[in-house]
């Protein structure tokens, strides 16, 4: 016996492994290697901090699926897989980071043993955590095996949440607007920039009274003045200064779902017309581009219409402006399939969860004023925060 707890029910789990499997079916495939550790979770509920080593969930089509990865890390899968539908394998210590053997030929035996080193599988080829070497190995043990690139066939699948994963986000939500309206409150000249990150972080963990915070799949992101330029900067040990913009790219975890929310401050009186031109192009165009967030639209529905605000404020943004979001983990939230962008034609369906995030990265400066919302079943997307949509000016 075990003190597993998946967090989950198990006709959730059902509908997961049937959703991806009648997919595998439609491909042809007898089975996926699943080394995305957010569809390793998601699939069979694994959680833990190992996937800077070798790991999967072997889903076969018709047989029980398992996790597989470092002996040690196997407790771990003990403790958080639904075992109910679930087994647990795994590769010896001497495997890791050894110079002469790959965990992934302990993996090829696996599947030749199970019948499987013949079929067709499928793997997440474009992925953070499958390396070269893995895919090479894979070739070299399994020379009478079809190995094809499946990347996104889990992560398509979940697209539409359901009713447990959005209850989730709304718990994650609760803890970004608490650690956004902190940053807010902090925010001030002379601040230094890594204090105020340190009180963001410990406040997310904290989490709110009903939810306890996870680690965010993305630390905090608050450049300031010229480096807002850049939307993917952290913090340094810099005070804050008068007359800077300074954005807070941040968001709650709740066992590992995400809600994330931007919002911007200026520090100072004299706000430069051109950041305020800016501030009132993106609130336009964010409320724009609610509005056609519906079941029914396009991706690039949503895309358009915040264009259209930023052609008439003769503002050019050439990025996309926001895409899925549920449960991830590092380096990042999003889910790697829709962009809301104008190419995007994907249609909008009821479950579906965006951070709509139309952030403006100029020369010399930046702003971010973002949502996660929720697609309905009827009229414009639900917010999952509730936060003023506003550029916030502190003097």
């Amino acid at each position: 016996m075990t003190d597993t707890t998946p967090p989950f029910s198990a006709a959730e789990y059902d509908r997961r492994l049937a959703k991806t499997r009648a997919e595998m079916e439609a491909r042809g495939l007898d089975v996926m290697i699943v080394t995305d550790p957010s569809n390793q979770a998601w699939l069979t509920g694994y959680d833990g901090w190992s996937f800077y080593v070798h790991q999967a969930v072997i889903l076969p089509l018709n047989d029980r699926p398992y996790w597989w990865g470092r002996r040690q890390d196997a407790n771990g899968a003990l403790r958080t897989v639904d075992t109910e539908r679930t087994g647990i394998d795994s590769y010896p210590d001497h495997f890791v980071q050894s110079t002469e053997l790959h965990p992934m030929q302990h993996l090829a035996s696996l599947l030749r043993g199970q019948g499987l080193g013949t079929g067709k599988i499928g793997l997440e080829m474009e992925n953070y955590y499958f390396s070269a070497k893995a895919y090479t190995t894979l070739v070299e043990e399994l020379p009478d095996a079809t190995l094809v690139d499946a990347t996104a066939l889990v992560n398509w699948q979940r697209a539409v949440k359901s009713a447990e994963e959005i209850a989730f986000m709304r718990k994650a939500a609760k803890i970004s607007e608490k650690i956004n309206r902190l940053a807010i409150e902090l925010a001030a000249p002379g601040v230094a920039k890594n204090h105020i990150a340190a009180r963001l972080m410990g406040a997310g963990i904290e989490g709110t009274d009903e939810a306890w915070g996870d680690y965010p799949a993305i630390v905090p992101l608050m450049p300031s003045g010229p480096s807002a330029a850049a939307p993917h900067l952290t913090w340094d040990g810099e005070p804050m200064q008068e007359g800077e913009c300074t954005f807070f790219e941040l968001s709650g975890c709740y066992r590992r779902y995400h809600a994330p929310l931007c919002r911007s401050v200026f520090l100072g009186r004299d706000m430069p017309d051109h950041i305020k031109r800016g501030e009132e192009a993106l609130i336009e165009g964010l409320e724009a581009g609610l509005d056609a967030a519906r079941a029914g639209n396009r991706a690039c529905d949503i895309a358009n219409a915040l264009g259209a605000a930023m052609d008439r404020a003769g503002i050019q943004r050439g990025a996309r402006c926001g895409y899925p979001i549920g449960l991830s983990y590092p380096p990042d939230w999003g889910e790697r399939t829709i962009s809301l962008r104008p190419e995007d034609e994907t249609v909008l369906e009821p479950g579906m969860t965006f951070h709509f995030m139309p952030g403006l990265w100029m020369e010399t400066w930046g702003l971010e004023i973002t949502e996660s919302i929720l697609i309905t079943e009827d009229g414009p997307a639900e917010t999952f925060c509730d936060l003023p949509r506003e550029l916030f000016v502190k003097h």
